[in-house]
């Protein structure tokens, strides 16, 4: 019998006691505020998604069409985002709204306490027939969620209390005894979502339940089987709804790699390590130590996204297509979730890097710079025409080139304005006897720590600049150990305490700088991060990305974009001796924000004059490359974009690239 997993080592900090100030982050959740909540409840309302809950039979949307769409999700998430916010900046006039939809859904829960809209109203007698495509149970885990971040924001407990009762009578309908049914959701999400009900509540019986639906999932007759020959028919098996694409293809703890659907998989993950760390689950730990040295071993791309095509799953290892990644924001989020659970259970720099990397890649890149337009997918390259016609009969999905002011599936901005209010609890930990910094972002923690009260601030220019000041102040003299990540992007750092000389920066097994000593009064300690200009290569079995590299400066991802360098960007060429400088200059991406230039070089279109190929080496003319930040582009138009820069001529054979995918 294997050993248990240890309870948690780490306990994050509360969002309550975390307070984002002035800087970059802080800049980028008061246009949240501002701009995208205010501007998601907009279109909500507009796609009926509020209304539905009045249970009105006729209502109709802003189009004339039926609101019952089945979108209660999106309602919970923007909920939770309102809540979230609260907790960060106090606002009258959103809280009497937030309280105004609330009383609403709270309306329209059934007696028997089931609350989802399109079955009330639209197929009342179907309910819990079609788990595995209409999702009932992840509509229920976005509510979850949404109630216990309004409890945490308010105090009020209605939509808290109500989704105790759905949950209660989840379990009647989902379980092992008689008469109910042996299934689990068919998009994961009430996994977590029961956990986080369970803690907020103290009730137990929700920890019951989520670990119900992860033990579940895979047992053999396969649930969604059952389900489909129970309606007459035949098993799912397209690319869309297949056992694997549903993370159902076996159980949860003999899967060895990340597989299917990338955000449920993210999110099932994430439940699997709630899991894990409540009950002392060791095998479940092991599956998602597996699963996640598999994900960033072999199956992330390089800005922290996940899922590499338009079925929105993880494919082959290594299989990471740029002009054809998929990389959905929401899958970058669940990650997170996932890490974020496994750091506190066994604190990593690795797992911090990686949400670092998401943080400032993709779900910043998410929002346009006015925060009222959204990817969907984050490419690593695009040429908005050829995206456009390829996307004439293609299979799966496959989403324009420029960011969207809404979707049709509207996950990805709502999932956005909820993730940026609560990112606070991404910053800090306590364990006994230590402090934990995974984050540099600008802010102000205050905790006991061991019985003794802490403040714990932290200012910088980052990402933009290496050099990170903190301020721990303790109310009396205090034995602490301060633990400070040391970026795996950072291959040279020093450390100052107080105004002693600084120290090179020695990181322990698990990648933080630990300081220990007795804290007095207030004291001052500064962190540089030296912060080059970096070139990134792929491994060898990433064919896409052979010959060329990809540039980074600290955890920021550069691309080029056709507003700087012309189109073909594909056809410059950045040789290895090229010096990249870093230009502080202001410029329309704004004040501070820095471009990396050079002199590169592209083939001379001039001599491709009426051919179409060559048997001669083709002439190379200067090229002023500019470099931006990944997460800035499409904010000046739309054309391409490129991430990975030919370097040299990739000149592997195809026996190369077979034995290293061995």
């Amino acid at each position: 019998m294997s050993a248990p997993v240890p309870q948690p080592g780490l306990k994050a900090a509360s969002l309550a006691d975390v307070t984002i100030t002035p800087g970059f982050w802080a800049d980028r959740l008061r246009l949240n505020r501002e701009k995208t909540v205010p501007d998601a409840y907009r279109q909500l309302l507009a796609v009926g998604s509020i209304e539905a809950f009045g249970l009105n039979p006729d209502a109709r949307d802003a189009d004339g069409q039926s609101v019952f769409k089945r979108r209660d999700c999106d309602v919970g998430k923007w909920i939770e985002a309102a809540s979230l916010s609260l907790i960060e900046h106090p606002d009258p006039e959103l809280k009497s709204l937030l309280d105004r939809v609330v009383e609403r859904v709270v309306s329209a829960q059934q007696p028997d306490g089931y609350l989802n809209t399109y079955f009330t109203v639209v197929e009342p007698k179907n309910r819990w027939t079609d788990e595995g495509e209409k999702q009932e149970l992840y509509d229920a885990g976005h509510l979850t969620e949404a109630a216990v971040a309004y409890f945490r924001a308010t105090g009020k407990r209605s939509l808290l209390e109500a989704m105790c009762r759905y949950a209660d009578y989840i379990a009647t309908v989902f379980g092992r005894e008689a008469g109910q049914v042996r299934g689990y959701p068919g998009h994961p999400e009430l996994e977590l979502a029961l956990v986080k009900l369970a803690d907020a509540t103290g009730e137990p019986r929700f920890l019951e339940l989520a670990r119900y639906f992860i033990d579940e999932r895979g047992q053999q007759p396969l649930f969604f089987d059952t389900e489909a020959a129970a309606r007459g028919d035949a098993p799912p098996r397209a690319a869309w709804n297949n056992p694997r694409q549903r993370l159902a293809h076996v159980p949860v703890r003999d899967m060895t790699a990340a597989e299917g659907h990338a955000v449920r998989a993210g999110y099932l993950y994430a439940g699997m390590a709630d899991v894990a760390a409540a009950t002392g689950d060791a095998g479940l730990l092991a599956a998602c130590r597996r699963i996640w040295r598999n994900i960033v071993e072999r199956r992330m791309y390089i800005h922290g996204g996940v899922g590499s095509d338009g079925y929105e799953r993880f494919t082959l290892d290594y299989d990471l297509p740029n002009a054809d990644a998929y990389a959905e924001t929401c899958a970058s989020i669940a990650l997170v979730f996932f890490a974020h659970r496994l750091l506190q259970i066994e604190p990593h720099r690795e797992v911090a890097d990686v949400i670092e990397r998401c943080l400032f890649n993709t779900i910043l890149a998410c929002a346009s710079r006015d925060g009222d337009r959204f990817f969907y997918a984050n490419r690593l390259a695009c040429d908005p025409e050829r995206i456009r016609f390829r996307a004439l009969g293609s299979a799966g999905h496959n989403h324009p080139p420029s960011r969207q002011p809404w979707f049709g599936v509207a996950c990805c901005p709502t999932n956005l304005s909820r993730f940026l209010p609560g990112l606070g609890q991404y910053i800090y930990s306590r364990s006994s006897g230590s402090v934990w910094v995974h984050q540099y972002i600008n802010s102000a923690w205050g905790a006991i720590v061991e019985g003794h009260e802490i403040d714990l601030r932290q200012s910088s220019e980052y990402p933009w600049q290496g050099t990170v000041n903190i301020e721990l102040t303790v109310n009396r003299p205090t034995s602490l150990t301060l633990c400070l990540r040391l970026p795996g992007w950072c291959e040279q750092a020093t450390v100052r305490l107080a105004d002693q000389d600084p120290l090179p920066a020695t990181a322990g097994v698990e990648g933080y700088i630990r300081i220990e000593r007795e804290w007095r009064d207030t004291t001052r300690v500064t962190l540089a991060l030296d912060m080059p200009v970096q070139r990134i290569e792929a491994h060898p079995s990433v064919d896409g990305n052979a010959g060329r590299v990809a540039l980074q400066r600290g955890p920021v991802l550069y691309c080029l974009e056709e507003t700087d360098n012309g189109k073909h960007l594909h056809d410059i060429l950045l040789p290895r001796d090229t010096p990249i400088a870093v230009c502080f200059g202001d410029s329309e991406l704004g004040a501070g924000v820095p471009v990396l230039t050079a002199t590169a070089r592209r083939r001379d279109p001039a001599a491709w004059t009426g051919r179409l190929y060559s048997t001669r080496s083709s002439p190379t003319v200067t090229q002023d490359l500019r470099a931006i930040p990944y997460f800035f582009w499409n904010n000046r138009g739309e054309g391409e974009m490129l991430v990975w820069v030919r370097e040299s001529e990739p000149l592997r054979s195809n026996h190369a690239r077979l034995s290293a995918r061995k």
